[in-house]
């Protein structure tokens, strides 16, 4: 089994580095990953410079990979492209330190490299930690494994469609289950900070509190808040269909 891992957090993250080891007991892996932070990147390409890569190497000189000098599609581009010598099984992308819930998902880099790896044609998964404070990646890195088995045992994802995964900051015996759910909607608070530099001149710092939205029990961000992990099947057809003959009748 072949596996490429990435991630938006940097190739030094804890996240990647929980799933590096635990990935590693079930397959190949190779990382190809940002060499720094790379988050809300969502699905940008580097195209006005040259991308840089070298090998990274993780508390093993054999436990090696390549970091990136661009955004996370980069590295799944550039992985498949230009670095690997055989197409992956599959594509997995995280563990995300923060959850990438709902709407969220159009601007999070660790979802974008599994789009970028669905739009080749091969199964993908983004897993996320529904936490910004703490670092125990194990229990998302364990239930990834168990994923990736499942997913290359069935064979069943439908072309150009990925698995978002958010879970828990919770005990592993504290987790409920699994929900298989729908995107919700995520809405943030005071988004623009308003704020002055020490030459009293005025800049905006994005920030923001997330709020609750009309989210249904049907919804990652609802799953994930009862104490469920969320998988969320995505795909790119963002046409809307129903309204299509509507707009035909506008006679344009």
């Amino acid at each position: 089994m072949r596996i490429l891992l990435t991630n938006d957090d940097g190739i030094g993250a804890s996240g990647i580095q929980a799933l590096w080891q635990s990935l590693s007991e079930i397959g190949e892996v190779t990382v190809v990953a940002p060499v720094s932070e790379r988050s809300a990147t969502s699905q940008a390409i580097t195209v006005h410079h040259p991308i840089r890569v070298d090998e990274y190497c993780i508390n093993h000189p054999r436990v090696c990979g390549w970091r990136v000098d661009g955004t996370p599609t980069d590295c799944v581009k550039i992985a498949v492209e230009a670095l690997l010598d055989e197409p992956p099984d599959i594509i997995v992308s995280g563990v995300n330190h923060g959850p990438n819930l709902g709407t969220d998902v159009l601007y999070s880099g660790t979802v974008s490299a599994a789009i970028e790896g669905a739009l080749y044609g091969f199964p993908a998964i983004a897993v996320s930690l529904n936490s910004w404070q703490s670092r125990n990646f194990s229990v998302a890195a364990r239930f990834t494994v168990r994923l990736v088995q499942t997913v290359l045992e069935k064979q069943s994802l439908p072309p150009r469609t990925l698995l978002n995964v958010n879970v828990p900051d919770l005990p592993e015996t504290d987790i409920r289950g699994v929900k298989v759910a729908k995107l919700g909607v995520v809405q943030y608070a005071n988004i623009f900070q308003r704020r002055f530099d020490p030459r009293g001149r005025m800049y905006y710092w994005m920030g923001g509190e997330p709020i609750d939205s009309d989210n249904g029990e049907d919804s990652d961000v609802a799953a994930v808040k009862a104490g469920y992990i969320s998988v969320t099947p995505v795909h790119f057809d963002l046409t809307h269909y129903s309204i299509m003959k509507e707009i035909e009748n506008w006679r344009l």
